[in-house]
Parts: C-alpha cells; structure tokens; sequence
C-alpha cells in the first residue's frame, strides 16, 4: 500500500504515520525544518527564514512526501513552500480584498447572501497553502475570548431566521477534534431554520489520516451535511486520499470539490482534465474552479481570466457535465462570487437564438409565439413569497417593473441592522 511505502521511505512505523495525531506533532513548521528537509545550503536557509516570518509555514509529512524534491518547480512543492516572490506586494493586492470584514456582524460570522452565513470556525490548518486568501488571518492562535466568539456566533444565526445554511471553514474545522466539532454541529443543527451544513476542508488532500472512522461515523449524526474538499492537481489523488473520500461517501456526504487556477500548477486544460476524471472516480464532484485571488504576495500564482475559460472550454463536451466545474471570480471589494465562461450565445433576434456547441456547430433555437408570462403576478409559488415584484432583478427590469437596478447596499443594510464588533 502506497501508505506503509511512504512510512518505510521515511523510516516511521505505519501505526505512526497513519496517525493524524502523529501528523499533526511532526509536521514541517519552522524554517530550519523545511530548510533541512529540502536540503538547503546556508544562503538558501537564510531565505527561508526571511519569507517564514512573512507567512505561517506548516507542512505534514504526509503531504511533504508527495512532493518531488529534484523538480524546483513541482506542482505540490510550488502550493507550499515559500517563495521569494511573496515578498512582493502588487498594487491590485489587499489584505481583505474579497471584503469579508464589512459583512462581518460578529467575530467568524461573514453573511454576505440573505440566505446563508460562513462561520470562520478557527485560524488553525494542518498545511498553510501559499497562495491563501485569507493569509490576514489563518495561523494566528485562539485567544481566551475564543469560545465565547463560537458561542457568540452560534447565537447570530439562531436570531437571524433568514439564515438556512451555514458553511463551516477556517482555516480548516477538521483540526478541531470530534468533541469540539461535535458541539459546534450540535449547536447549529439544534436551529430549527438551519437546514443545511457544510464543511470546507483541505483534509482529505493533505492529512487523510484525519477522516477515520470515527470522525464519519459522528458526522453522519447531522446530516444533511456536505464537504467540499481542495485538490488542485492530479498527483494530490493517492490511494489514502482516495481512501479518506470512500470513507466520507460512505457516510452519506457528498463531496465537492473546489480548485484553484494556479500558473505553474494546473493552468493546462489537460492536467485540469485529468483531474477532474480522476475526482469523479473518488466519488467527489467537481465544484469550483477559482480564479486566484488578490491576496498579498501572491502575483506568481495568478495566471490571466482567459486560461480559466480555455479550460472550461476545453472541458464542456468533452467530458461528463458533471465534471465541468463552475469557473468563478470571487469579486474584489465583497461583491461575491461570478461566474465566467465561454459564450456560446452567437446572436439573438426577436424570437430566435443562434447557439454553437464545444465542437463549433451552430444551429437556431425558435423561442414559443404564444407564451404567456405567468411569474411574478399569476404564480401561485412567487405569490407566497414576500417582496417578490420590490426586489431590483434583472426579470423586473426585463418587466419594467423598474427603470433601473441598483444593487449596492443590500448586503450593507442587512449587517448594519446587526450589532457590531470590530474585526481583528
């Protein structure tokens, strides 16, 4: 098993490398460590140490093991190690630059859609990713006051019945242990308008030793639960990778997954291609692929909107519809997220659309002369719901319903009539 080879190369015992626990106590956290590791000379070390004081460094053994020490560019090292290049601050770069904090009503709540809240359950992962987007934060400790931040928390959407999903996240939840997260689960499911949870994880890539048995068996307990996890290359599928994803499946939770668009790493349509089959053959859907963010020192990272859309391009007709992931720009300033990709619409006219397919072919689609809109004012479903025809929708001005749509201020209004406390 790939698993006892990884452990025999490093000359640790499987019961000891197979422990997440283990993992987690001989994880690659100071410059020297990493500097020893991959073998540095002393001006090499001394780099190291510089960029380590810039951003958090941790790496498990498990996840340093899959790394490739002989290529300088290989695309797990590149995720992980530092670089000199994130020295460098570009002026598009911001330290909130997805504006979480101004929609932000207490400590590790954001609620930036009416319906749904992210809980930033803890500043702790088990591998700090270089190319994080919310490196302001992630690898700070838990302070006294960090219970009572959970607590405080739990409370807001238990007050804000609007609220229907929660999505856990971090950091990364499954450092916490089966106790703590079973409290914070427990809480959230004990909210009679909480009708979904969902976790955010890089577990299942970089220490799959955590999904064990037990973990499954006590999240199976609040269903409906889903998890999205983070592959972001081919290579990062290992038989205990693949392993910890059966586990979870056969838990019932569906796994989704979310990659990010890195140069260097995975922006080419084939790599892309291989990894989403290789997802589905695990059991995990493909989700997102992002478009990395503008978060400070990370320009290296960052290739350009357009070879994200080649690869969908590349992707759609090629292969299941379902392995074809939702390309999508997360909005500076905290306009959320956008979705792009190809355009396939040639031309519109009065009651007839021209359509290509991922081959080039083209054809016309003859819209009905005899319909008869029956949203918002006839439908019995739009009826029941508050405020439907007031709303600035694209359908209300495609309606003239209004002569205009203006958007900003919503989601501002909607946590200023919430108390707030300065972010940290």
């Amino acid at each position: 098993m790939e698993s006892e080879v990884r452990s025999i190369r490093v000359g640790v015992p499987s019961e000891q490398w197979n422990d997440w626990r283990w993992q987690l106590g001989h994880s690659l956290r100071s410059a020297d460590e990493l500097a020893d590791f991959l073998r540095c000379s002393a001006g090499q070390r001394e780099e190291i140490r510089r960029l380590s004081k810039n951003f958090r460094f941790a790496v498990t053994p498990y996840y340093a093991s899959l790394v490739n020490l002989e290529d300088p560019e290989d695309p797990i090292g590149l995720q992980v190690f530092p670089q000199s290049m994130e020295l460098l601050c570009s002026p598009e770069e911001e330290s909130d630059h997805i504006g979480e904090e101004q929609y932000s009503p207490v400590r590790r709540i954001v609620h930036r859609y009416p319906d749904r809240v992210l809980l930033l359950l803890t500043e702790q992962c088990s591998v700090y990713c270089r190319f994080c987007t919310r490196r302001r934060i992630v690898g700070g400790g838990m302070d006294a006051g960090y219970q009572e931040e959970v607590a405080e928390a739990i409370e807001y959407v238990r007050a804000t019945p609007e609220v229907r999903d929660v999505l856990i996240s971090g950091g990364d939840p499954l450092i916490y242990s089966e106790e703590k997260l079973e409290s914070v689960l427990a809480g959230l499911r004990s909210i009679e308008h909480v009708e979904i949870i969902r976790i955010g994880t890089r577990a299942p890539v970089v220490i799959p030793m955590r999904i064990t048995d037990e973990l499954c068996g006590m999240l199976r307990r609040y269903h409906p639960l889903y998890m999205n996890t983070h592959f972001n290359h081919p290579r990062e599928i290992t038989a205990e990778s693949a392993a910890a994803c059966a586990r979870l499946a056969d838990a019932g939770i569906p796994l989704g997954n979310q990659t990010v668009l890195m140069r260097g790493v995975n922006d080419c349509p084939t790599i892309m291609k291989r990894l989403v089959h290789e997802l589905l053959k695990i059991r995990v859907r493909p989700y997102y692929l992002y478009q990395t963010d503008l978060a400070i020192g990370t320009k290296h990272f960052r290739a350009p909107i357009s070879k994200g859309i080649e690869i969908i391009e590349a992707l759609r007709g090629h292969t299941t519809g379902f392995a074809v992931p939702t390309f999508v720009v997360d909005m500076v300033g905290g306009g959320g997220k956008v979705p792009l990709g190809p355009n396939y619409v040639i031309s519109q006219a009065p009651g007839h659309w021209v359509l290509r397919n991922f081959e080039g072919f083209m054809s016309t689609y003859t819209e009905p002369d005899d319909y008869v809109d029956r949203c918002p004012d006839r439908c019995g479903a739009c009826k029941t719901e508050r405020d439907v025809t007031a709303r600035p929708t694209i359908s209300g001005l495609i309606r003239a319903r209004t002569p205009y749509m203006k958007a900003k201020g919503k989601a501002e209004k909607r946590v200023a009539s919430r108390v707030r406390k300065p972010a940290r």
